[in-house]
C-alpha cells in the first residue's frame, strides 16, 4: 500500500512556504481539513453540552466524535478516552491521582530515555508521597534500553512504571511489552508516554501492555491538545481533585472545566484525515488507520534510509546518535568541532527547519553526554519528500564547508 505524496502535500497550506520541515517531533504541520473543522465547530452554533438545542447538540456531538476517533486510534473503549490540554498536563493530573494511593516504602520507576513529561511528574509525586524512585537506563552507544537495569529497577515494591513508547530525542522504541509484563508481574501499573510513538505507528494500548497511554494530536497532524487512553474500569478506580458539582462519570471526572469543542473537532478531523490517507479496501476506521500507518511506515522508512545515507556521506563530520534496532524516523545529529545551534540557524536561512536543542529530553540528553549543549534533530513526517531530504543533506554539507 502507498499514497501519493505530491497530492498529500497539497492538503497542507504550510508546505507552500517552500520550507522543508523536519520539526515533526515537536509538532507537525496541519492539513486544511483540520483547520476547517475547528472553524466550523467554533462558529457553531455552539454552546455548552446538552441535547435540547442545536448548539448544545453540536457541542455534545463534538465530544462523542472525539472519543470515538481516539478510541479507534488507540485501540481502547471510547469511555476510556480522556481529553487534556497537553500530555504534560495529563501526566501531572494522573500522577497526583495515583500518588494518593502511595506511601513510604513504595517505589516508582522512571526511565533515562524519556521526555521530562514522563519523568518529573512522577519523581515529584513520589517525593511528596515518600516513595522511592528507581531508574531504567539505556546504553548511549547503542541507544538501546539496558535489560539489566529493567530487572534491577522493578521490584515487589514497585507501584508504577513510567516509560516512553519511543524517544522523542533519538527515536529508540524500547521493549514496552516486556517491561510492562515485568511490571504487571509485581502488580504495578504502566504509564506509557506515546507522544512520539503515536506519530509513527498505529497504537494498540492493550497489546502494548500499557495501563495508561498518553499522546498528542498535534504530533500527528492535529491541533494542540493531549489525549489519554485507558480501560474505563481503571479510570473508575482513580479519583482526581475536581469541583464538587462536576460529574463523577468516567472519563469526564478527569476533564476539568468546559471542554474546547472546536479543538476536539479538529483532533477528530486529523484522525479521519489519516484514516483516508491509504485506506485500501478497509471499511472500519480502525482498519483504515492500520492500512494508512503501514503506508506511512513504508514511506518514512525509505526516506530515512536516504537521509541516513546522505549524512553518512559527510563522514566523521556528522555523528548520528539514533542507533537502536527498533526506532522511529528521527535522527539526533552532532557535528564534532561545530555547534549544532549554528547549523540550525544556517539551515533555517536556507528554508530547512531542523531545530537544535535537547527538546525537553533532559535525562537522555545528559546520558548521551555529547560535547555540545544542543543536538540537531531531523524528524520525518508523512508529508516529507525526497526534495526535503536532499535540501537537508546539501545544507548540512554546505554548513560543514563554511568557515
Amino acid at each position: 500500500m502507498s499514497y501519493d505524496v505530491v497530492a498529500l502535500r497539497g492538503e497542507f497550506p504550510a508546505l507552500s512556504s517552500g520550507i522543508a520541515y523536519f520539526d515533526g517531533p515537536g509538532g507537525t504541520q496541519t492539513p486544511s481539513v483540520v483547520g476547517a473543522a475547528i472553524a466550523s465547530a467554533l462558529t457553531g452554533p455552539l454552546s455548552n453540552r446538552g441535547r435540547t438545542s442545536r448548539s448544545q447538540r453540536n457541542a455534545d456531538d463534538a465530544v462523542t466524535a472525539f472519543r470515538s476517533a481516539y478510541a479507534d486510534l488507540l485501540g481502547v473503549p471510547a469511555g476510556g478516552v480522556v481529553y487534556g490540554r497537553s500530555a504534560t498536563q495529563l501526566t501531572y493530573d494522573f500522577s497526583r491521582a495515583l500518588a494518593k494511593q502511595w506511601q513510604p516504602g513504595d517505589e516508582v520507576v522512571v526511565s533515562r530515555l524519556d521526555h521530562d513529561c514522563n519523568v518529573r511528574p512522577w519523581v515529584q509525586a513520589a517525593e511528596r508521597a515518600g516513595a522511592t524512585v528507581r531508574w531504567i537506563d539505556f546504553d548511549p552507544v547503542t541507544s538501546e534500553v539496558d535489560p539489566a537495569s529493567v530487572e534491577a529497577a522493578i521490584t515487589d515494591r514497585t507501584r508504577l512504571v513510567a516509560v516512553t513508547g519511543a524517544s522523542n530525542l533519538i527515536g529508540t522504541r524500547p521493549p514496552v511489552r516486556s517491561i510492562a509484563d515485568r511490571a504487571h508481574a509485581v502488580g504495578a501499573l504502566v504509564y506509557v508516554d506515546g507522544v512520539h510513538l503515536a506519530a509513527h505507528a498505529l497504537i494498540d494500548v492493550p497489546a502494548l501492555g500499557a495501563d495508561l497511554f498518553v499522546c498528542s494530536p498535534y504530533k500527528l497532524l492535529g491541533p494542540h491538545c493531549g489525549v489519554l487512553g485507558a480501560d474505563p474500569s481503571l479510570l473508575a478506580s482513580l479519583w482526581p481533585d475536581k469541583l464538587l458539582p462536576a460529574t463523577d462519570d468516567v472519563p469526564e471526572r478527569f476533564e476539568l472545566g468546559t471542554l474546547p469543542y472546536e479543538i476536539m473537532a479538529g483532533a477528530t478531523a486529523a484522525v479521519d484525515f489519516l484514516a483516508a490517507l491509504a485506506p485500501g479496501s478497509c471499511t472500519t476506521r480502525r482498519e483504515q488507520l492500520r492500512a494508512s500507518w503501514e503506508a506511512i511506515e513504508v514511506h518514512e522508512t525509505r526516506l530515512l534510509r536516504l537521509l541516513e545515507d546522505g549524512i553518512a556521506g559527510l563522514g566523521g563530520n556528522a555523528v548520528v546518535h539514533s542507533r537502536a534496532a527498533s526506532r522511529t524516523p528521527t535522527l539526533l545529529v552532532t557535528l564534532p568541532g561545530r555547534r549544532t545551534w549554528d547549523a540550525f540557524e544556517f539551515l533555517a536561512a536556507r528554508d530547512v527547519l531542523a531545530p537544535a536543542g535537547s527538546f525537553y529530553a533532559y535525562e537522555p540528553f545528559r546520558r548521551l553526554d555529547v560535547p555540545d549543549e544542543h543536538g540537531l534533530r531531523l524528524g520525518l513526517a508523512p508529508y516529507t519528500d525526497e526534495d526535503d531530504i536532499a535540501w537537508a543533506v546539501d545544507g548540512l554539507r554546505d554548513f560543514l564547508l563554511s568557515p
